[in-house]
């Protein structure tokens, strides 16, 4: 993975290097010392991962964030001494895009490693999640075909204004749509249940909860059901899973998003919605890479502009379109 570090202190760089020296496949390819000459260096080489100090002259981590994720996306970790002191900042960095938070390693304190081995995880998860290409090699599949030799899936994300959307492209779909529906919707699993079967009763679709090891199945719309994430697996099976464990939404969609991506073996188109922050961003465009049709829903029709917007910024979405022309395209894609 290609690594850039924002920090004006050299100790906190200098930790940092020799975080990083014990996974071999990691690269710095550049340090900024403040956020100002940071939204520049990106705007000229785009790492994969920015490692992102709070506290700098010129321009503080918060502020190069915003800047970096409005221009030149990419995933980025806020590194600081002290997470407690800076909570504030923290969580406006990661309104902003920042992914996680971790401690700067301690130099010269006990086992080296095991000082490493926090930041190190969450570069490791982090890889996962934004594909990385060292470890993710796969062909991209088939273009779409109407004929019935393959499986068909319809991925949904959704968050903020959600549910009410959902409500909406499910009616424009006939019970007999010929492609299975996963949908994975910021909910806690408290209320799960209860949107399945509101949301099966106001379209008329068979919605259930996911269960554990089913695979994604035509006539039913299955919704993620606890607050862990779920995934698609190799074996074309759904799994909930705790991992990764940093992820700020749970479930994320993401991490299905990537899935999919990842290991469905037929037709596939992948739907971001309306919702606030960016989960389903960074997978959509993973599904887009793999040759997949990705819709994201345009700004008059979203009732929160988040999620769909930071998918058109980083060209994740094929198509934008209003609420009400997703579900007809649908259909123009998997016919009966």
């Amino acid at each position: 993975m290609k690594i850039a570090i924002v920090n004006d202190m050299p100790m906190a760089v200098e930790a940092l290097r020799r975080a990083l020296a014990f996974e071999p496949a990691h690269q710095v390819i550049w340090v900024a010392s403040n956020g100002a000459e940071a939204v520049q260096r990106c705007a000229e080489q785009t790492p994969d991962l920015i490692l992102m100090d709070l506290i700098m002259p010129v321009m503080d981590g918060v502020e190069a964030t915003r800047r970096i994720m409005a221009d030149t996306p990419c995933a980025i970790v806020i590194v600081t001494v002290d997470r407690q002191q800076n909570v504030h900042r923290v969580f406006e960095a990661m309104g902003h895009g920042a992914l996680d938070v971790v401690d700067t390693p301690a130099i010269g304190a006990g086992n080296p490693a095991e000082a490493a081995a926090p930041l190190l995880r969450k570069i490791m998860n982090i890889g996962w999640l934004i594909g990385d290409k060292g470890n993710r090699v796969r062909s991209a599949p088939s273009p779409l075909r109407s004929s019935g030799s393959r499986q068909k899936l319809v991925a949904i994300g959704s968050s903020a204004g959600g549910p009410a959307a959902l409500e909406v492209l499910l009616k424009g779909l006939p019970r007999d749509f010929s492609a299975a529906i996963v949908l994975v919707q910021h909910v806690d699993q408290v209320f799960a249940a209860g949107m399945a079967e509101w949301l099966s009763s106001a379209s008329g679709l068979n919605v259930r909860l996911a269960q554990e090891g089913e695979p994604p199945q035509a006539g039913t719309v299955l919704l993620a059901g606890t607050n862990h994430h779920i995934r698609l697996l190799k074996n074309g099976t759904l799994a909930y899973t705790a991992e990764p464990v940093n992820e700020i939404y749970r479930p994320s969609i993401d991490v299905f998003f990537e899935s999919v991506a990842s290991y469905w073996n037929g037709d596939a188109v992948g739907v971001l919605l309306t919702g606030m922050g960016r989960d389903g961003a960074q997978g959509l465009k993973l599904m887009r890479q793999q040759g997949y049709l990705t819709i994201a829903q345009d700004q008059n029709s979203s009732a929160v502009y988040g999620m769909p917007k930071a998918a058109a910024a980083i060209d994740a979405a094929v198509e934008i379109r209003p609420l009400d022309k997703i579900a007809p395209r649908l259909l123009e894609t998997f016919p009966k």
